[in-house]
């Protein structure tokens, strides 16, 4: 992550959510799972990009909120997600979960300093 931004990590996790579906067993709840899963990591990605672009404090704000929220819903969607038998598919997962739950740490951080919270 050297020196890599918050928009950039977003960006990656989003990219690399959908690198590791490429691997996911194609089941039927996966599939649904599936879409759900891109819009939500795209969602905290594109969010980011809103946010660095608000139209004042209570705009950036509420993106920031929509940030977290998407991340949150990002992990769910991974956590139910039939990972296989792969240790490696399994394991990216993992690796993918504890992203998310970084970023809602990062993002509740962000909205406490904003006063959000």
């Amino acid at each position: 992550m050297g020196g890599e931004n918050l928009a950039e990590r977003t960006e990656r996790f989003a990219r690399d959510v959908r690198i590791w579906l490429r691997t996911a067993p194609r089941t039927e709840c996966n599939r649904e799972d599936l879409k759900q899963l891109v819009r939500a990591s795209g969602s905290v990605a594109a969010n980011h990009i809103e946010a660095d672009n608000a139209l004042g404090d209570p705009d950036r704000l509420m993106r920031f909120r929509i940030c977290r929220k998407e991340a949150r819903e990002a992990g769910l969607w991974l956590r139910l997600m039939d990972a296989g038998d792969k240790v490696a598919v399994q394991t990216e997962r993992g690796r993918l979960v504890d992203e998310t739950d970084q970023l809602m740490r990062i993002y509740s951080t962000i909205i406490r300093r904003l006063g959000g919270e």
